[in-house]
């Protein structure tokens, strides 16, 4: 019994951790997308993306994390792994992935790849400096 809420304690955390940082990030993504797109795109449908992005991210970077065995600080050595490197290779992938297939602009028409790449890219360098900032 103690497993299963173990468990079910995790994942509400998980999806609660992510729903929070995916808030911080749609902000981000949009004000990017906007500018990019020169056009309004729906903030609520820039939220679901960053929200499934930020928790398949979580859960890659956490699996990485413990594979290397850096699950406590200082994270300095994780960020200098090359396996975390490609994972972040891979979610910046997955990251634009899902902002093109799930952004529409209020014409009803898909965000171009490019400025979801844009989107990803912004993203990434802000979390990337706040990272190292913080992990020494």
């Amino acid at each position: 019994m103690t497993t299963v809420l173990t468990l079910i304690s995790s994942l509400l955390w998980w999806v609660l951790y992510s729903s929070i940082g995916a808030l911080f990030i749609a902000l981000i993504a949009w004000v990017v997308l906007r500018w990019s797109e020169r056009c309004a795109v729906v903030f609520n449908r820039t939220y679901l993306a960053c929200l499934l992005w930020n928790m398949f991210g979580l859960l890659l970077i956490a699996g990485v994390a413990m594979h290397e065995g850096h699950v406590r600080p200082p994270f300095a050595p994780l960020l200098a792994s090359g396996l975390l490197r490609g994972a972040l290779v891979i979610d910046m992938l997955v990251g634009v992935a899902l902002l093109w297939r799930l952004i529409p602009r209020v014409d009803a028409r898909r965000i171009r790849p490019t400025s979801a790449c844009m989107a990803v890219a912004v993203i990434m360098a802000i979390a990337f400096g706040a990272a190292t900032s913080l992990a020494s």
